[in-house]
């Protein structure tokens, strides 16, 4: 994943980001503008460097991430002359034709800022969902400037925050917009009838959700935790992949990726699924000890104290670098489904579809701040590409408009979480997946790599957080005041790498019961007293629930953080072949 920074009005520092890009380093000044960007070469590695401009050299853009349907829109700007392959290259020309006003024609993931020279303006925009990072700060010069990580502002900038998703920051108008407009975004309740076959559609027809993604010319893989989002990207990648040009650059057998601790579920039905795939699978195992000692490095590339955040970015940071060091430069993972469809386990607790639909709609709205900023950042530390076909806006569209009734969990009727998705590709003429595979319980990233990753975080946590500390833990820390040791000690790593008080206001807060919202945790009583954003401590639903004497705020837990397993191993991974 790319990198950008741009300063509107002042000088410039385009070294911040440098492991975000490690391909190409692009600085344009003019005037007092300077956009500079760090690049990491998917499409068109040869002529694609950046800053990339209109005819005339005008119009500048730096872009991060990727536009999937970058030839369809080359084909209707029949007048225009591109100076590159690069996908990123249609945005100066679609301004030059259609002014501020061409973001909803672009479909892909992107951030990127645009100076128009010749009248000194510019625009910042950022995709649907927050699917890549950014940030927006201002200098006490007047300048502005923007950022895809807070390291690129939070030395220059007086104040900084996120920039929303789906949004157009216009220096013309002085002031942000929305230009992503989508019918849920009101959360009324659709009505539309469930049907299985327009859903599967959406996401597997051709030039939809998971076969765009497939544009690349670099090696690439997926990441195939076992559960059912990421088996499904998996198991439809491998049926689509021969034929295309990926395949005919890279070879026609799909590449998996897995990490966990030794004997997790996780690795175990990650390795039942590349099996029954067939791809070339590469299991990685870590101990917690890799774990514990990787936790600074990782609230510093992730840059958040979320306690969900840290432990399920942790194992993904790990494995990012070893899929790195393959020759492997993008995956394609299984990220939004739980958001869209009420995958995570406190669905099971909503009291009617109306606060179902809600929840679903606040959950995808967030994403930016969790689930995105994880895959994101987690994968450009170590200059990987990471692409979700999940939050497709056309995709979301379809699903996010059916009657959230279907969505519903209703175990006595056979419904688990996610049921929808698991019916819509429930083929038993050719199977996507094995039926116990395509019926796992949803098991989230941080409890799938292992159990004892997380109790040895609150027993790693307890030995460095004292009783005395978290009694003055909200004079210490006033604002998000942390509950427990775990996330006082992420807390204290954040606040040493990003002391300003604008960063400690881009991470949210409030109760969680494994993952929910803070209005969620109200749909069961018995939650208050167990608040952990693992998905155990939803008691009565997962299988492997937390015990309720386990659940005593800072409890000591009996874990041995060091254990006796290989220290980040790659097992049984065939070397990853090229074919040219």
């Amino acid at each position: 994943m790319c990198g950008i920074l741009a300063v509107l009005g002042c000088s410039d520092d385009s070294q911040a980001k440098r492991h975000r890009g490690p391909d190409w380093s692009g600085l344009y000044q003019h005037g007092d503008c300077y956009l500079a960007h760090q690049r990491l070469a998917i499409i068109d590695p040869a002529s694609g460097d950046q800053p990339l401009y209109n005819e005339d050299q005008k119009i500048v853009v730096t872009v991060n991430g990727e536009i999937y349907n970058h030839e369809e829109l080359r084909k209707s700007l029949p007048d225009h002359k591109f100076r590159t392959g690069s996908d990123c290259d249609v945005i100066a020309h679609l301004y030059e034709e259609f002014g501020e006003n061409f973001l909803d024609m672009l479909d892909g993931m992107f951030s990127f800022v645009l100076l128009d020279t010749r009248d000194n303006s510019f625009i910042v925009a950022r995709d649907a969902i927050g699917i890549t990072s950014l940030y927006i700060g201002w200098g006490l010069d007047g300048s502005i400037w923007i950022s895809s990580e807070m390291k690129g502002l939070n030395d220059d900038c007086e104040h900084f925050e996120a920039f929303p998703p789906g949004h157009l920051y216009s220096s013309k108008a002085s002031g942000l917009r929305r230009w992503y407009n989508p019918l849920w975004f009101s959360e009324a309740v659709p009505s539309t009838p469930y049907d299985p076959l327009v859903l599967r559609r959406a996401f597997e027809s051709v030039r939809l959700a998971v076969i765009k993604r497939l544009m690349t010319d670099v090696p690439f893989g997926v990441l195939l935790s076992g559960g059912l989002d990421s088996s499904l990207v998996a198991s439809i990648t491998a049926r689509h992949l021969a034929g295309t040009r990926a395949a005919k650059q890279w070879g026609a057998q799909l590449h998996s990726f897995c990490v966990g601790l030794e004997g997790s579920p996780d690795l175990k039905a990650a390795k039942e699924v590349a099996d029954y795939l067939g791809t070339v699978h590469h299991e990685f195992h870590f101990t917690v000890q890799d774990g514990i000692d990787a936790i600074e490095d990782v609230i510093h590339h992730i840059e958040t104290y979320d306690v969900t955040t840290i432990r399920a970015s942790t194992p993904m940071f790990l494995m990012s670098r070893k899929i790195k060091s393959l020759g492997v430069k993008m995956v394609i993972s299984g990220e939004g489904s739980d958001e869209i469809f009420g995958g995570y386990l406190y669905f099971h607790k909503a009291p009617n579809k109306e606060e179902f639909h809600r929840e679903t709609c606040h959950k995808i709205k967030a994403l930016h701040q969790y689930d995105c900023l994880r895959a994101n950042k987690s994968t450009s530390a170590w200059g990987l590409e990471a692409r979700v076909p999940f939050l497709d806006k056309e995709f979301i569209t379809v699903a996010m408009s059916i009657d959230p009734e279907w969505k519903m969990i209703k175990r006595d009727e056979g419904r688990i979480e996610k049921w929808i998705l698991r019916r819509a590709f429930d083929d038993e003429e050719r199977p996507y997946l094995p039926k116990h595979i395509l019926y796992r319980q949803k098991e989230q990233f941080s409890d799938g790599v292992g159990y004892s990753w997380i109790d040895g975080l609150k027993a790693h946590a307890e030995q460095h957080v004292t009783d005395k500390m978290m009694l003055n833990a909200s004079h210490i820390f006033p604002h998000n005041t942390p509950t427990s040791k775990e996330a006082y000690y992420y807390r204290m790593i954040f606040e040493r790498f990003f002391p300003q008080n604008s960063a400690r206001l881009t991470v949210p807060g409030g109760a969680s019961i494994a993952c929910s919202t803070a209005k969620a945790v109200e749909w069961d009583s018995s939650w208050s007293n167990n608040l952990d954003p693992s998905g155990r401590a939803a008691f009565g639903v997962h299988n492997s629930a937390y015990e309720k004497r386990l659940s005593v705020a800072n409890g000591k837990l009996a874990v041995n953080i060091i254990d006796n397993v290989p220290r980040i191993i790659e097992k049984s991974a065939p070397e990853l072949t090229i074919r040219s």
